[in-house]
């Protein structure tokens, strides 16, 4: 819906949160090149469990799932990425993130500590 006062965007069947507790949010960039891919194996499949949802401020995200299914998210795209995913960017982008909380603290923890290897 777009009037001279407001624009409205909506996206109906936007994933389901069934089961998901306490919600936490993110604002994340990504440097041009980055890939999380190294930073989620040894996770199942390889890949994040945790369901998404956001919004893309800049740039734009390539998210591959484990289906070898992949979408690309630009600037101004709400998305719902379900789990089994992994993600990359060529160009700096910023995202807001919506995630159960501890799933994905789980999966924060995993990351780090493939940084610190």
């Amino acid at each position: 819906m777009e009037t001279d006062a407001a624009v409205v965007q909506r996206q109906t069947g936007f994933g389901d949160a069934t089961g998901c507790t306490t919600m936490s949010a993110e604002r994340m960039r990504f440097a041009a090149g980055t890939d999380i891919s190294p930073l989620l194996q040894g996770l199942p499949d390889d890949a994040c469990q945790v369901p998404h949802w956001g919004y893309v401020l800049e740039g734009a995200i390539e998210v591959r799932y484990t289906d070898d299914s992949e979408e690309v998210d630009e600037a101004g795209d709400l998305f719902y990425w379900p789990p089994g995913h992994t993600a990359a960017v060529e160009e700096e982008t910023e995202i807001v993130l919506f995630s159960p909380q501890a799933e994905h603290r789980e999966v924060f923890e995993h990351m780090r500590s493939k940084l610190d290897d």
